[in-house]
């Protein structure tokens, strides 16, 4: 067996499996999870119908690259989303399985396993990110979120030594699980070091869609055209960007995203993934056209998170050191007022009110001294408003049964 599986960590739904091991939930409340980041709004029909409407594709086998049509749709979407120059869909897009496996598939084709490099993570962080290292040979660098700057990562402090051995950083902009979106300033210094150590940045933005504000969240490519590096001789030079439909359009189930940005790692990644299967069925891509050629849906979708939003934040900050994200669907709590830390918060709210959240030490490591994570908790408020709600008020319940 390869001997790098043996560095990776369980899970954190398999830590928190076995943190509940040991309690009964309790059997007065209906079971309410806030723990899986997974969009329960309504698939919209139109997506539906659409791959009902090509479900004879599943009897072609797929190309790689993906059929013009869903290039297209993809470059024309990204170019109206970010207000970028004309992209080259044949060359600068390409569609993937979902942004999970694609993350993790870039580490294994841009690394060179025997360079002994370094992939910087942002921390907390998808867990992907140092599966995706680890098993490509490589060793992760963890950068701690910080409260003080909006929970942005100091990049500064990463010493010249370790930079020298970079070879894939991932960002994750809105942040998951903080959901703090990058400034203008923040990719352009990320640029100038991506081009001093001649490093990949592969900025996850599968979140990009839900936001609380009237300003959309500022893309990578976006902020790239901003600086004039959208033109240059080599556009986008070692960003490659990742979405999905998943949050965006509520289709989890479809495994349905894209790459994009430079043209010269994306030949390699296609050459990769020509070898390692990732191809698209046509079935999905044709609904996948139709979600991303639709902004209706998603306008409605966004405004159902406000309104939950909105009405479920406030009464957290009752008892809660807890704020509006700028992005994502997660609430980041952090718990040190209630006395508990953030597993044994977890436990028991399970066991007292039978709601479920993840700790955020499950979601970091400990890096530079502390765990970032820790003492906090994450809340996808991903369900109906009313679930969402009666989950809030059972969360300050048991907080307020705390200090009795």
């Amino acid at each position: 067996m390869n001997p790098l599986l043996d560095k990776l960590h369980p899970y954190p739904f398999e830590k928190l499996r076995l943190l509940f091991e040991q309690v009964t939930a309790s059997p007065q409340h209906k079971a309410i999870s806030l723990g899986m980041g997974e969009p329960k709004h309504p698939t919209p029909q139109f997506i539906e119908q659409a791959l009902i409407d090509n479900v004879d594709g599943l009897a072609i086998y797929p190309t790689t690259i993906g059929s013009p049509e869903m290039r297209n749709a993809i470059a024309a979407w990204l170019e109206r989303r970010y207000n970028l120059p004309k992209l080259n869909p044949a060359t600068q897009v390409l569609p993937v399985n979902g942004s999970r496996e694609a993350l993790f598939a870039l580490a294994q084709a841009v690394i060179d396993k025997d360079a002994k490099s370094i992939v910087v993570s942002p921390n907390p962080f998808y867990q992907i990110y140092e599966g995706a290292a680890y098993l490509a040979g490589a060793e992760p660098y963890f950068v701690n979120s910080d409260p003080a700057r909006n929970f942005g990562c100091d990049y500064d402090s990463i010493p010249e030594e370790v930079w020298k051995r970079v070879a894939l950083l991932f960002v994750c902009s809105p942040g998951n699980p903080t959901g703090a979106v990058l400034s203008l300033t923040d990719w352009e210094h990320l640029f100038a070091l991506s081009e001093r150590y001649n490093f990949v940045i592969a900025a996850d933005e599968c979140y990009s869609e839900i936001y609380h504000g009237e300003q959309p969240p500022l893309g990578a490519m976006e902020a790239a055209h901003q600086l004039g590096l959208a033109t240059i001789e080599r556009p986008y030079a070692r960003l490659v960007v990742f979405s999905s439909l998943s949050k965006r359009s509520n289709v989890p189930g479809m495994r349905s995203g894209f790459v994009a940005g430079d043209a010269e790692v994306l030949k390699k990644f296609l050459l990769y993934r020509t070898y390692h299967g990732g191809a698209m069925s046509l079935s999905v891509q044709a609904a996948s056209i139709a979600a991303w050629n639709d902004e209706t849906h998603v306008e409605q979708n966004r405004e159902q998170y406000r309104a939950k939003f909105n009405a479920i934040t406030p009464l957290l900050k009752e008892v809660l050191d807890v704020e509006l994200p700028d992005a994502g669907f997660y609430l980041w709590a952090d718990v040190s007022r209630t006395g508990l830390s953030d597993t044994e918060f977890a436990q028991r709210l399970y066991a007292e009110y039978n709601v479920t959240v993840l700790p955020g030490s499950y979601l970091a490591r400990e890096a530079h001294g502390i765990n970032p994570g820790r003492n906090r908790i994450r809340m996808a408020l991903v369900a109906e408003t009313a679930e969402g709600l009666e989950a809030a008020q059972r969360i300050v319940q048991f907080c307020k049964s705390l200090n009795k």
